[in-house]
């Protein structure tokens, strides 16, 4: 069976490029001032496409600086990881093993805080500070406050500028790791969180006063993780030892950090859904400890990315996209089923949750105004394939932008015009691939009409790839 996820926009460019004095249709807006930035796969070496994973590639960083009405450069630069930076010919940057497992390059996110640019992963594996023109500098633990990996999916608390996050890693047994990040870049908080066993815990949501963590049924499987990374004759042995141990105590850091430094790049995805785990969503206030978290059942899913949340009177709204089940028969991708936009009520006095449908067309990668970040909030954004969708959550009507046959668009993120603009007075961000020119352009769009704002035409293609976010210059 062939891999989607080879082949189309899912192929890797091969060359890191710096343009400057990019051409643009349109007129870039004045107040846009700083770094649109994309994170996503884009392997080096050749890779296997019978077990090629989408979320195993190499680390590539996308950016395009936009100034006084201008789009200055694009980059794009591999993130170097030791494996990268073997592959490309280049002595490795220096190593710290607390900053987390060194074998998969941070290829999911890319921020800005505390005047860094960090590109993140998840799983335990090792997060790397960039320079603003998107150069390796190193591994990021947030000066020592916080070893062993972090997250792709921080949240910034709108009011203190602080990063709220939740960790997972398959070393750390039946316990994720919910964290404060200071506005000074630096861990101020963390609360071991038991859950059921070791699940893939990708994304979490956060209210104003509460946390809230997806323990879903796509668990660290230790079949997978030993295929192609020791001898045939001792995967048994490793598989045995491994399930003995993986969700019931926690490996000890130096150990965790032996075993990822073998394990080469293309290795089996090692996460799989399982369906003897139970699916459930847990809410914990932001001050609290693991006894204090609130276990609630849902239907058995997985979530990627919560759109959103926001307290009630009674509880806490969700709204998530919802996938029926991935990583079951097809382990390249998340392409089992139709994801949807759907609503938990968190109901907790009553200590239940209300599960309903939004929208039932197909998309992902949600997003919401970051000044809104677990309030209640009127426009929520997503994608499907050649197609934007901007949600009203007060009428429950979506409004639709399709770039047509051909096209394929990521992730918009939302910029407002000003700082204290309307929650739909700004501009809208995201990469759209044209098939027909192998090429990709960066699109300003109205957020109010979605109409095209601007056009800023890109040398080569930018892959398929997770997300990305508009960095102010002033960070």
């Amino acid at each position: 069976m062939s891999n989607p996820f080879t082949q189309g926009n899912y192929a890797p460019v091969r060359q890191e490029h710096t343009c400057t004095d990019l051409a643009v249709v349109g007129e870039i807006p004045d107040h846009l001032d700083g770094r649109y930035l994309r994170n996503g796969p884009n392997p080096i070496s050749e890779i296997d496409p019978d077990t090629y994973n989408w979320f195993m590639g190499d680390g590539m960083v996308h950016g395009i600086r936009l100034r006084d009405g201008k789009a200055e450069w694009y980059r794009n630069r591999w993130v170097r990881s030791p494996a990268a930076a073997k592959a490309l010919g280049e002595p490795p940057r220096p190593q710290n093993p607390r900053a987390g497992l060194g074998a998969v390059g941070a290829n999911t996110n890319v921020i800005g805080h505390a005047g860094r640019t960090l590109a993140l992963v998840e799983g335990g594996a090792t997060n790397y500070e960039l320079t603003d023109e998107l150069d390796t500098i190193g591994p990021c633990d947030f000066n020592g406050t916080l070893p062993g990996g972090y997250t792709a999916h921080p949240k910034r608390d709108p009011e203190t500028g602080e990063l709220h996050a939740v960790s997972y890693f398959f070393g750390r047994g039946n316990t994720v790791q919910y964290s404060v990040i200071g506005a000074d870049g630096r861990a101020r908080r963390t609360v071991d969180v038991t859950v059921t066993g070791s699940p893939m815990m990708h994304d979490f949501s956060l209210t104003e006063n509460h946390v809230v963590f997806y323990d879903l049924p796509v668990t660290f499987d230790a079949r997978q993780a030993v295929q192609g990374t020791v001898a045939a004759w001792l995967r048994r042995p490793a598989q045995l030892v491994m399930s003995a141990l993986i969700g019931r105590i926690r490996v000890p850091d130096p150990i965790t950090a032996r075993m990822g430094s073998r394990i080469p790049a293309n290795r089996r995805f090692p996460y799989r859904w399982n369906p003897g785990y139970p699916a459930r969503i847990g809410v914990m206030p932001r001050n609290g400890g693991s006894r204090d978290v609130r276990w609630f059942e849902v239907g058995a899913c997985y979530v990627f990315h919560p759109l959103n949340a926001y307290e009630t009177e009674d509880g806490i709204v969700l709204e998530v996209v919802r996938h029926s089940k991935v990583f079951d028969a097809e382990l390249h991708g998340p392409t089992e089923g139709s994801p949807t936009l759907d609503r938990w009520t968190v109901d907790l006095k009553r200590g239940r949750v209300r599960e309903e449908r939004l929208d039932d067309r197909t998309q992902e990668f949600p997003r919401v105004d970051e000044r809104l970040v677990g309030k209640r909030h009127r426009y929520g954004y997503s994608v499907g394939d050649d197609t934007l969708f901007k949600h009203d959550m007060t009428t429950g009507k979506a409004e639709t932008r399709s770039f047509g046959e051909g096209n394929q668009v990521g992730e918009f993120v939302f910029e407002p015009r000003t700082p204290d603009a309307g929650e739909d007075d700004g501009i809208l961000m995201g990469l759209r691939f044209t098939a027909a020119e192998q090429r990709s352009d960066l699109l300003l769009l109205d957020a109010e009409t979605l109409e095209t704002v601007a056009e800023v035409q890109l040398p080569d293609r930018v892959p398929n790839g997770f997300h990305g976010n508009w960095v102010h210059a002033e960070n």
